[in-house]
Parts: structure tokens; C-alpha cells; sequence
């Protein structure tokens, strides 16, 4: 299982019932993050029931953690982390406020 779906905070956005419908879907699905399920064998495998299925189902995809078309599921691959953060070059010497303010002042006009 990915960490980024806790790092990123992704779970945070589910309900439980979303949160165990995922669980159930990246253990079933193939390399491609597939899987052929009726609702109802869902909901029989879950002790699961209809509404709840949908919410879950509705929550997930809302999120963009899974695509749906009838009786086939997707699970979508999370986000990419974002890019390092690029450090600012250290300046080579120090410089006074009054400094800095006039090269603002200079560059402004």
C-alpha cells in the first residue's frame, strides 16, 4: 500500500466505509489497478449494504482514489509528491536593511 495515501492525507477524506471499500479494491485489482465486481458481490464480501456501497463508491472517486463504470473498478495511482523545495543561494556577504530597501527601490524603477 502506498504510504502517500496517509502522507498525503488522502484518508483523511474518506469514511470508514470508503476507507475499507479502497482496502478491498487495491487487494483485488490486477498490475493495472482493476477489478470486475458487481455491487453486489461487494456488498456480500463487505456485509456491506447498497447505500452505503454508493457513498463509499461516490466518496472515492470523488477524492480521485478510484474510477468507476459499471462492474469495473479502478484504482488511480495517487499523486506525485511534490518537488523538492530548491534552496535560495546563500548571499556572499551580509547586507543591512537599508541596503536590500535600496536595491528594491532600484530594480522597482
Amino acid at each position: 500500500m502506498d504510504h502517500r495515501l496517509v502522507r498525503g492525507r488522502h484518508i483523511e477524506a474518506c469514511s470508514h466505509a470508503a476507507a475499507a471499500l479502497y482496502l478491498f479494491l487495491i487487494t483485488v485489482a490486477d498490475a493495472r489497478g482493476l477489478s470486475y465486481y458487481a455491487d453486489a458481490s461487494i456488498e456480500k464480501s463487505m456485509s456491506m449494504d447498497h447505500h452505503t456501497l454508493c457513498q463509499a463508491r461516490d466518496q472515492l472517486i470523488k477524492n480521485a482514489l478510484i474510477a468507476y463504470k459499471r462492474l469495473f473498478y479502478q484504482v488511480l495511482p495517487l499523486d506525485p509528491p511534490p518537488p523538492p523545495v530548491q534552496k535560495r543561494p546563500a548571499c556572499d556577504q551580509a547586507r543591512s536593511f537599508g541596503q536590500i530597501f535600496k536595491k528594491i527601490m532600484e530594480e522597482a524603477s
